[in-house]
């Protein structure tokens, strides 16, 4: 049974993997970037990323969740706590969903898995499971409470959370479009806020 430093270890070198992976792949895409290279830059041999990944592709996914992923996770939210903070709750999501879209690791592989989502069809089924379903889940807990608090109109809260997510999805693929053509998107920047502000008063009481 391996001890507590080899398994620290194992997971030291896994993260490591992860993050040169995600450099590698932003700046060279996922083609480009070969198991040999992210041994080289992790500074293992390559018969030794195979103990921890079994191929590109299982790394590339490992990544993409991460970039899929809910600003919250359940794990790290009160659903009913955050629920209680109305708008507050609102403007921490987008806030950390803007920190997210302004970073330009994730942005850079936010725009590969924009083309790989056609390619790859366990990454399509991840996106819906990672960013949409889990998104929607949490949105949906969160609007439910709100109205069983008269914090906001009743009305879906699965079609609310569709219609608050899907502007932050489309300022997000904005800004990405523009940086890829090497424009500026300082203006964009303060759409998110201006997001919360025009729904928010739109479904509060």
């Amino acid at each position: 049974m391996p001890n507590n430093t080899t398994l620290h270890k194992k997971n030291s070198t896994k993260e490591k993997i992860l993050k040169v992976s995600t450099a590698l792949f932003s700046v060279s895409g996922y083609r480009a970037t070969s198991m040999r290279k992210i041994a080289k830059e992790v500074g293992i041999r390559e018969s030794a990323i195979y103990n921890h990944y079994k191929n590109k592709e299982e790394i590339f996914l490992e990544v993409a969740k991460g970039i899929f992923s809910s600003p919250f996770t359940k794990e790290e939210l009160d659903i009913k706590e955050s629920a209680l903070k109305g708008k507050v709750f609102l403007q921490n999501f987008v806030m950390q969903y803007k920190l997210l879209t302004f970073d330009k690791n994730n942005e850079n592989m936010f725009r590969l898995l924009m083309i790989e989502l056609f390619q790859n069809k366990e990454l399509r089924e991840q996106f819906m499971s990672e960013f949409h379903e889990k998104n929607i889940k949490i949105l949906s807990e969160v609007f439910f409470i709100m109205m069983q608090n008269s914090l906001i109109r009743s009305q879906d809260p699965m079609m609310i959370s569709y219609e608050f997510l899907s502007t932050l999805f489309y300022i997000r693929l904005q800004v990405t479009l523009m940086r890829f053509d090497n424009n500026s998107a300082n203006l964009l920047s303060t759409q998110f806020e201006k997001h919360v502000e025009f729904f928010w008063e739109s479904i509060r009481v």
